[in-house]
């Protein structure tokens, strides 16, 4: 059986109808193939087992995962307060998990995994999707440096005011969870990932920093030093608008021989930054910025080396995961983006996804926990 997929999306008033909506439209347009899984990106705004309610009283008993974010993402561009339904049909099989102690340990998350992972034969990928605001991706991708299988996902996104945001896995909905779905049979994934951020020539030490919290850089709250770099008081920094935007500006940090990206989630009250990816102490960091032009450019690349991941097999589908940062950069002209990933993958070929808090790729030594990045996923048939 062919592998085909299709991609619905809605607005309403409530979650079960704009969910009931998004999967009627995504199943009209699969036509008389059988749905194998589904993935649903819905807004923060609705109440999460509104949305799974109204997508499973279509699908019945197919596959699903999920995840809120602030916007979703079809070719179409962006879909605020929506519900996005892609469906995945042909000669594969899907099994969805949910594994909602993701929160208190990412190792014991990452264990559960694997035991599911060892558990199958003939697996050829991986998706998840795990809770932004809370739990430990870093950790999370450290106990996964076992897994030998194509992997990808995002943590959710949603309120920043509030830390609000959900996971989704058929019927169970919830926070402070990670979602996961094993792909086995006739399925080929390429993943492609960049980021359009560079170094504008500011270094700082990080000379204090505990858990997620990143204190001070060269001796001064984090929020001081932004406040000298642009010119908007620290007092400032520590409401909106500007506790949010920080994340425009995340730091360049030293790991090994690479520069990883690290972004804060807010700005505290006390000038420190809510990170959702450790910085050590003592390391350089540099304050990257983002250009239109770059991202564009970044979003070609993650397209092209997804294409290229794929070898031989036809595109049919492609999940695209963005950080927010792009959302916040690219205001003026919303879905550049997406329409730079459709330049690559061809105006036919389905997109769905949505605006993250951080991306997780597979690695050369096992997955990588990204932020600020674009993930193309792409789809294809052996």
């Amino acid at each position: 059986m062919t592998l085909s997929a299709s991609v619905g999306s809605a607005q309403a008033l409530d979650g079960r109808e704009a969910g009931l909506q998004a999967a009627h439209h995504a199943l009209n347009q699969l036509g008389a193939g059988t749905p194998s899984l589904g993935l649903v990106i819905a807004s923060h705004q609705y109440q999460p087992r509104e949305v799974a309610s109204g997508v499973s009283s279509l699908l019945g008993d197919v596959p699903l995962i999920g995840f809120s974010a602030p916007a979703g993402i079809t070719s179409e561009g962006l879909h605020p307060h929506s519900v996005v339904v892609a469906l995945l049909g042909g000669d594969f099989q899907a099994e969805a998990h949910w594994l909602p102690g993701y929160a208190q340990s990412g190792r014991e998350t990452a264990a559960r995994l694997l035991n599911i992972a060892n558990a199958q034969d003939n697996l050829r990928s991986l998706l998840l999707f795990a809770d932004g605001f809370n739990g430990d991706a870093e950790q999370l991708c450290a106990s996964l440096a076992g897994i030998n299988l194509p992997l990808a996902g995002a943590l959710s996104s949603g309120d920043l005011h509030t830390g609000s945001t959900y996971q989704m896995s058929g019927l169970q909905t919830g926070a402070g969870a990670l979602t996961a779905a094993f792909l086995r049979g006739n399925l080929r994934i390429g993943i492609g990932h960049a980021h359009g951020w560079n170094p504008v020539g500011s270094q700082f030490r990080v000379t204090r920093s505990r858990g997620f919290w990143l204190r001070t850089l060269d001796g001064r709250p984090a929020s001081e030093t932004y406040a000298g770099l642009f010119g908007y008081p620290a007092r400032e920094w520590a409401f909106p608008p500007l506790s949010h935007l920080a994340r425009l500006y995340p730091l360049g940090v030293e790991q090994g021989e690479t520069m990883v990206v690290r972004s804060p989630i807010r700005v505290e009250a006390d000038g420190s930054f809510r990170m959702n990816g450790t910085v050590r102490d003592g390391i350089d960091a540099y304050v990257l910025v983002g250009t239109r032009s770059d991202c564009e450019k970044a979003a070609q690349q993650a397209a092209q080396q997804a294409l290229l991941g794929l070898g031989s097999a036809k595109p049919v589908f492609a999940l695209v995961l963005v950080d927010i940062a792009w959302q916040m950069l690219l205001k003026a002209t919303p879905g550049a983006e997406v329409a730079a990933v459709q330049d690559m993958l061809g105006p036919k070929i389905p997109i769905a996804g949505g605006y993250t808090l951080g991306q997780i790729v597979s690695g050369a030594a096992g997955p990588n926990f990204l932020n600020q990045h674009i993930v193309v996923v792409a789809f294809g048939e052996e």
